[in-house]
């Protein structure tokens, strides 16, 4: 019974396997320009959120040093 649970098991990964290739298959990747651009939003989206984040950081800091004295 044990050996007709592992054939099925690989049967059912082999078969999981051929159609993960051929979905990825059907994916339209981006070429290399278009990384590297998608990637330089990215950065930049970075750092403004950090910059944001920095800025209230900052100003709630002083608001309760303000607050508590």
């Amino acid at each position: 019974m044990a050996e007709k649970n592992d054939a099925v098991e690989k049967k059912g990964a082999m078969q999981f396997l051929r159609e993960v290739r051929a979905e990825l298959n059907k994916v339209s990747w981006p070429t290399k320009k278009e990384l590297a651009s998608y990637t330089g939003v990215v950065g930049i989206t970075v750092v403004i959120v950090c910059a944001l984040i920095w800025i209230c950081d900052t100003a709630f800091a002083r608001l309760f040093r303000i607050i508590l004295g």
